[in-house]
This record gives structure tokens, sequence and C-alpha cells, in this order.
């Protein structure tokens, strides 16, 4: 008998009507003979709801208070999920981060789970009881409930799973992992089946449809992922499967065109080699919250080295804060980031000969180039960034996929 965690996020969870439908797919499943357990994130809108209220009392993100606040959606969401499979003449049970216990530590609405007891979901699944557990939130070693972040109920769903020994799908409001965004591309196809490392650069490049430390997590536990439409019919979603590399038989050489728009680039010339050279700058980043992505280091004529690396918009300020004291600090905004993934971009130069040859094509100008062995990301215009996605991708022949 497989066990299965079937996920609903926001979207899927976002009416009395479509709570419903969602029912209606864990019953599917359930008359497959499948044993189910199921993960639930607030009805869409809620957690923002929640959020104002607490902000008008003055409550803000990273409060034990705010927290406590924000993991009452997943709550009701939860027993409203119980409420509907039970309609539908299944037994089920609504079950809350405590009574498990999810254990976590870290700052408020940030958390990591370090632990879940299987003992209560063994129990209950023995007894032919489906399980809704709350998304989003754990208890600290205080006892007090403690959120994940956004998107944290992907990762309680793979930690489930990895608990009692389930394979993880998660519904959402598209049929799976597509080439590149269907909105800019209208070419782009559903992949049947994707690497945890690719849907890691794919998520952590711009793509929406997991959450990042849900795909680490999967990875590191060996768990196998499916992303499905909880739009379709029961039964009717294919999705896209998330496997370990060694599970793919074949490797397309890229998988997958993602961006991100609103980022900045900082140029630090002559930087020294010392202690408060290209170290001490990212401490300094570090110490300010920024999260620093693209970086490029070469020498510099005059000695040192020239430092570039690329910061979301919203984190320019910090960071020009944060480097205030360094000499021809320059920064631009105004640009966007476009990946190239896949797996079989190991030893494959002419990957990269692709992407200058297209871009260049395009008349689409490189700000900035990085690459890691499954990833090749480059710095262009923001106004450019839809046509170098829709070039690459035919490029690449992704259409075909």
């Amino acid at each position: 008998m497989t066990r299965l965690v079937l996920k609903f996020g926001g979207t899927s969870m976002g009416s009395p009507e479509r709570i419903a439908h969602s029912a209606s797919i864990v019953a599917a499943e359930a008359a497959r003979g499948h044993q189910l357990a199921v993960v639930v994130s607030a009805m869409s809108g809620e957690t923002d709801r929640y959020l104002g209220h607490a902000s008008a009392l003055g409550g803000g993100l990273g409060e034990i208070e705010t927290d406590t606040v924000l993991a009452a959606g997943e709550q009701a969401a939860a027993a409203l999920m119980a409420l509907a499979l039970k309609q539908l003449g299944l037994k089920a049970r609504s079950i809350l981060a405590w009574q498990l216990p999810i254990e976590v530590d870290g700052v408020p609405g940030s958390a990591r789970i370090t632990g879940i007891d299987g003992e209560v979901l063994e129990s209950l699944l023995g007894d032919g009881v489906i399980p809704v557990v709350a998304g989003y939130q754990g208890v600290d070693a205080q006892g007090r409930l403690v959120t994940l972040g956004r998107g944290g109920t992907d990762l309680s769903a793979a930690a489930i799973a990895a608990a009692i020994g389930a394979e993880c799908d998660i519904y959402t409001d598209v049929d799976g992992v597509f080439t590149t965004d269907p909105r800019i591309e209208p070419k782009a196809t559903r992949l049947a089946r994707i690497s945890h490392d690719e849907m890691l650069e794919l998520a952590a490049m711009g793509a929406k449809v997991l959450q990042t430390r849900s795909v680490e997590y999967a990875k590191a536990k060996g768990v196998a992922m499916r992303v499905k439409s909880s739009f379709a019919a029961p039964g009717a979603s294919i999705g896209t499967q998330v496997l370990s590399e060694s599970a793919l038989a074949e490797r397309r050489v890229v998988s997958g065109i993602a961006y991100a728009r609103a980022q900045a680039r900082i140029a630090l010339p002559g930087i020294e080699d010392s202690a408060s050279g290209p170290g001490g700058v990212f401490a300094a980043l570090a110490g300010a919250g920024v999260h620093v992505d693209m970086i490029v280091q070469g020498r510099a004529r005059s000695g040192g080295s020239n430092l570039e690396f690329s910061v979301e918009r919203r984190d320019l300020r910090a960071a020009l804060q944060a480097l205030a004291g360094h000499e021809g600090l320059a920064s631009e905004v105004g640009l966007a980031k476009v990946s190239v993934v896949g797996t079989g971009l190991r030893g494959r130069a002419d990957v990269a000969r692709t992407l200058y040859g297209v871009l260049e094509r395009e008349a689409i100008e490189v700000r900035m180039l990085a690459t890691s062995e499954i990833k090749i990301s480059a710095l262009v215009n923001e106004d450019a960034l839809e046509r170098a996605v829709r070039a690459l991708h035919a490029a690449y022949r992704l259409d075909e996929a």
C-alpha cells in the first residue's frame, strides 16, 4: 500500500468550494487504496490579513506573538478540510503542530524543522483515519508556536512524508513544472520529471512552484515529490515528478529558463586583499541581512580586486549603507536575471556559447555572468528580460520537451 502526503496550497483552499474540490482529490486517492496524510496552507489571503491585524497592533514579522497569530490560518484550514473529508464519508482528523509534535528551532518567521514524532500519524493511519495537518508551523523548545516562513507548508509536507515513509504530492494552481513561465512564453512545456538539484536551482532563480527549503529537505531525506494541479478533475493532473538525479535515466542538457526581476548590481573597484577586502565586504553585507547572488571578482590593474555582485533591488539601500566607507562604490538598478538550468550543463561549453550568441543576436547586453555546475545566470536590462527568456527558450528547443 503506497503512502502519500497530499499538500494543498492557499489557492487550493481559497473558499469552501475550493476546499470541497481538494477534498474530492483526496477521496479519489483514498479510493485507489493509498494511505494518506494531508497538509494544508491557510486559505488564500488569510496570512496577509492576519499580518495586517498584527501590524495594526504593533506586531511585526519575526515576533513570537505575530507567529501565533499567523499560525491560526493553517489551523482553521486543517479543520475545514477535515470537515470536507468527513462529508465525503472518509474518516479524518485535524492535527495541529503541537499534537505530533513538529519540533523546530530558530527565530520566529523562519524556523527550521528539527524533528517530527510520527507515532500519532502512524496510529491514525493504522486506524484508517486521514490526518489533516496544519502546515507552516512547529513548536519550539519553550512550547510556543513558531512559523517556517513563506511557503513553509511545502516544507511541512516534505518533512511529514519523510517521517512516515511516504511520497509527497504538492497541489497548487499549475499543472507541474514548466520549461519557463507560460505567461512569458506560451510555448513553454510541462516537464515530466526533474531532479531535486534542477528544481532547487529553478526555485532559487525565481520559479515559484516549490519552496526552496522543501526541495532541500526532500533531497536530503530521499523524498520523491510531484507537483500537480488542484484545479483539474480528481485524478486528471499528471504533474511533474521531482526525483533524485540517480532516478533519472535520461537528462536533458537544459531543463528550463528561470528569471528574477528587480535586481541591482554593485561594483567595488580596487578592493585590497586584506581583512577589510572581499571577505570584509561580504561580512558587512551578511551583518546587514543582505542576500548576495551573483559574484564576479577579478584582479585590478592598480592592485587588489575589482568586485561586482548582484542583490535584490529591495536590499540595495541596506547594502549601500553597509558599504558606505568604500571608495568608488557604485550601483545600478533596472536589471533582471535570466538563468539557464539543467544537470546536463556540466562540462558543456556549448551551452554558454549558445547563451552568448542568442543574447548578442538579440542585442541584449550581458551586465554580469555567473555559473555553477547546473546553471548559467546572466544579468540583463529589465526591459529586455522577456525577450531574453523567449529567445533562450527557443534556442535550447525547450518547446519540444
